[in-house]
């Protein structure tokens, strides 16, 4: 019984709730003693485990890979303290600053990059992220996925350090996913390519993260503030579908106006001839004007040439 009553109580000790988040410390990690806080925290990244829970939270316990881990059901573990640094984003580099461990907090997400997370999970992570961004007092811009942040060295396929060696955790910069986690706004470009000190090296990427592309569109409706991310990406796409104007002659004294064209408008066009529209009497008056000063300049010449 004393020992049923024991391990009750640690059971309670280990699980506590915060404003609706569930967090466990049963994986916290053994590397924590020997972590070194970190100086300043400028990002929250955001990964996929690409897989099962308990392989992933095995993993990120034993080798202190990450600061949390969110599974299935929303309940998040506590592998690495907040304030230390976790090795999670390998090589990377963001606004020129390599080895984002030593400026970054790490989330892990179980999941895959390309599938929908439940709805539990992107509750969970809303409030673990807002909870944080009060403390680091970080921007909805400084919520990144590891993709935005991981760079690959020179090999075979890119002569060049290159942005695009990992997909992992693409699915939170799409604007539906965001606007789930109630994050209005996302980083706008890549820093390191456009100061050149990396090159592209996976287009698609770069269209999820800076693009229109939203594939995670038809799991999460698009709501909340986070609809501005959408809005600017899609405005230069935004079509009035409005037939084509034509101006339409009118009688002495009324106002012109405007109407859309008819199949009766574009009849003449179908065979790709034009029809000549009757002249008025001025631009006939200009015309005999124009034929008159013609001759006359070939009379001239004529004259010139006798001579």
């Amino acid at each position: 019984m004393i020992r049923r009553a024991l391990l009750f109580f640690l059971c309670i000790a280990l699980t506590f709730v915060a404003n609706g988040l569930v967090l466990k410390d049963d994986y916290r990690s053994p590397r924590n003693p020997e972590r070194r806080n970190r100086k300043r925290t400028t990002l929250i990244i955001l990964h996929t485990t690409e897989a099962h829970a308990k392989s992933s939270l095995n993993k990120l316990s034993e080798r202190g890979e990450a600061h949390y881990c969110v599974v299935e059901n929303g309940t998040v573990y506590r592998i690495i303290d907040r304030d230390k640094e976790a090795f999670h984003a390998g090589r990377s580099m963001w606004n020129g600053r390599e080895d984002c461990d030593e400026y970054t907090i790490g989330i892990e997400v179980v999941g895959h990059h390309d599938k929908p997370v439940t709805l539990a999970q992107l509750d969970a992570i809303k409030e673990l992220v807002s909870q944080l961004q009060n403390v680091y007092k970080l921007k909805d811009s400084q919520v990144v996925c590891h993709s935005h942040v991981a760079y690959g060295a020179p090999n075979k396929w890119h002569k060049k350090k290159h942005r695009g060696r990992k997909r992992c955790g693409m699915l939170f910069a799409m604007p539906s996913v965001r606007s789930k986690l109630d994050l209005a706004t996302r980083p706008a470009l890549d820093p390191d390519i456009k100061a050149k000190r990396l090159v592209q090296g996976d287009e698609y990427l770069s269209k999820v993260l800076y693009g229109s592309v939203d594939t995670m569109r038809k799991h999460y409706s698009v709501k909340g503030k986070a609809k501005s991310i959408a809005k600017s990406v899609n405005a230069k796409k935004v079509s009035t579908n409005k037939p084509p104007l034509k101006e339409i002659k009118i009688k002495k004294g009324e106002l012109k106006k405007h109407q859309p064209t008819t199949k009766a408008d574009e009849e003449p066009f179908k065979k790709g001839k034009l029809i000549k529209t009757p002249k008025n009497a001025e631009e006939k008056e200009n015309e005999k004007s124009s034929k008159d000063i013609e001759k006359g300049s070939l009379r001239e010449k004529a004259k010139l040439i006798k001579k």
